[in-house]
């Protein structure tokens, strides 16, 4: 499938990020060392996303082609800096469009977002999520509910395009208000409703407000390098330092300067709660 890689912390290169290390993101593009699932590159395009000295403001630059084959990257990109990066190389699912508008990061608001998995019967799956939510809207008394329509909204008709229009709603506190009180909650609240409706998906989402980074894993790996000074979570790691960590399946992870923060994805099923590291 996918790879992708979180970082905030001191002012870095956003094209050094993407290169950064001997088993760099670009590396990972064609030399993934834990694909599963299927897949033996990511070469069906590429993104990255930084935010300015304000987190609410997010750019991004995408590439519908290979990132070997994109100059911009050591020519252009390493001369923008940022305390907050996100980016992600793409493996498409068979019949999915290979387009630009279908490459991570999607972005909303002060958000940036990327799915690393595959939702099987998509379409179906997420309709089903989608009702699911408004049940639970109307339930808690809004009447600002989920439509199906708001699927319509998505930028490419890839799951993870439709997914993202979920995740960016329950991340927004006025539409509708309640369901997720904070985006561990909204990761959570999504993830295990798209597994009720297809228990094979593999979810793990990432997304950052340019302060701090949240994520998934649902099947596929994620390691974590949390210092004092930085944060960085990442498909798979970079480089070979001892301090990175390997993330277990099927939890929810918060990640900024000085605190790792990881809870089973659902919590009713471990006796021990979430930890810092």
């Amino acid at each position: 499938m996918c790879r992708h890689l979180g970082y905030v912390g001191p002012p870095a290169s956003v094209g050094e990020l993407l290169l950064r290390g001997p088993h760099s993101l670009r590396t990972q593009s064609w030399a993934p060392r834990d694909m599963r699932g299927g897949g033996t590159v990511n070469a069906d395009g590429f993104g990255v996303a930084w935010w300015g000295p304000e987190p609410a403001a997010v750019t991004r630059y995408r590439n519908p082609d290979p990132i070997w084959t994109d100059p911009a990257v050591e020519e252009v990109l390493p001369r923008l800096t940022s305390r907050a990066v996100l980016g992600s190389v793409r493996s498409a699912t068979v019949g999915m469009p290979v387009q630009r508008s279908s490459c991570a990061p999607f972005l909303w608001d002060r958000w940036a977002f990327s799915h690393n998995g595959v939702i099987p019967q998509w379409r179906t799956a997420l309709t089903a999520v989608l009702s699911d939510l408004d049940v639970a809207a109307t339930r808690a008394g809004m009447t600002r509910r989920y439509e199906t329509s708001h699927l319509l909204e998505a930028e490419a008709l890839t799951d993870s395009a439709a997914l993202w229009v979920l995740l960016r709603r329950l991340l927004d506190p006025d539409t509708p208000a309640g369901l997720a009180e904070d985006p561990g909650t909204a990761l959570r609240l999504l993830v295990t409703t798209v597994l009720h409706h297809t228990p094979d998906a593999r979810l793990n989402l990432l997304i950052g407000d340019g302060r701090a980074l949240w994520a998934s894993t649902c099947y596929h790996s994620l390691s974590a390098l949390v210092t004092d000074d930085l944060a960085i979570l990442s498909s798979e790691p970079y480089d070979d330092d001892p301090r990175w960590q390997s993330l277990p399946d099927r939890v929810v992870v918060h990640a900024e300067p000085g605190r790792l923060h990881v809870e089973p994805l659902e919590p009713a099923e471990s006796t021990t709660g979430g930890r810092d590291a």
